[in-house]
């Protein structure tokens, strides 16, 4: 793991493999290990980066109001430091919202974007809500046996989990190695409250590629409808079964999905 000091705060990151630079962008209280898998995988032809956000993982969390704009910017400082400007974003969730700003204030420093499971937000966006929702999501501090099987319950379907038990377990061992902070998680919460990217979405120009789980239960997949329909040339990919985090219970269509369309990109 490596780390760098990026607009006064530290961040954690890895980098694999060789090739054109490709940034991974986790969700609200993931960290850059949700991409384990899909990283290894585009490693083969991309030089892969991920890394924990402000308030995630091992970065550093200060006790301070955040914004997407703010985390945005961090991710462009890191890009820069890397030098893998111009990158293909893969944003999922969060990571979502965070890539469509990132691309909206710094358009030079993205390729492509891979928008997935997530949100323009603003009052335009179809929320959910529901218990499972605000048990998974909770600011309030909770255990790792608390926190990980709230979120593996609300982020799969529950035909997967049925077939793979394993998943809650490990979840679990992964709030146990990367607790959340809830002060800084709910400065997470919060920043994604006030995103709202409805009006600018028109100003992306860069290929864009939605993607969503038919199944998903935390952001409902119509919000991927509304992103393709104000990013000019977006396409969408619905995959079924698959629920929030589709990459996971999808993995291998997955990556034949986003490998296609960043194959397509000139």
């Amino acid at each position: 793991m490596e780390r760098a000091r990026i607009n006064g705060v530290e961040l954690a990151y890895e980098l694999r493999g060789d090739g054109a630079p490709l940034v991974m962008i986790h969700g609200a209280q993931g960290d850059q290990t949700m991409f384990a898998g899909l990283a290894e995988v585009f490693a083969e032809d991309y030089r892969v980066l991920t890394f924990d956000q402000r308030g995630s993982g091992l970065s550093g969390k200060p006790d301070m109001p955040y914004s997407i704009a703010m985390l945005a910017d961090d991710t462009a400082g890191l890009i820069d430091h890397l030098g893998m400007s111009p990158a293909h974003v893969i944003g999922v969730s969060m990571g979502g919202t965070i890539a469509q700003e990132l691309a909206l204030r710094h358009p030079d420093k993205v390729k492509s974007l891979v928008l997935g499971c997530t949100t323009a937000g603003g009052p335009k966006a179809i929320r959910l809500g529901g218990g499972a929702l605000a048990n998974a999501y909770s600011t309030q501090p909770m255990t790792p046996e608390e926190r990980g099987r709230a979120l593996a319950e609300a982020a799969f379907t529950k035909g997967f989990l049925d077939q793979h038990p394993e998943i809650i377990a490990s979840m679990i061992e992964s709030r146990r190695n990367r607790p959340i902070d809830s002060v800084a998680f709910a400065h997470r919460m919060k920043a994604i409250a006030e995103f709202d990217a409805y009006d600018r979405l028109q100003q992306i120009n860069c290929p864009t590629l939605v993607i969503t789980g038919a199944d998903d239960a935390l952001v409902d997949p119509e919000n991927s409808f509304i992103i393709t329909e104000r990013i000019k040339g977006a396409n969408m990919i619905v995959l079924e079964p698959a629920g929030h985090c589709f990459w996971l219970e999808q993995p291998e269509q997955s990556a034949v999905e986003i490998a296609k369309f960043l194959a397509s990109v000139k």
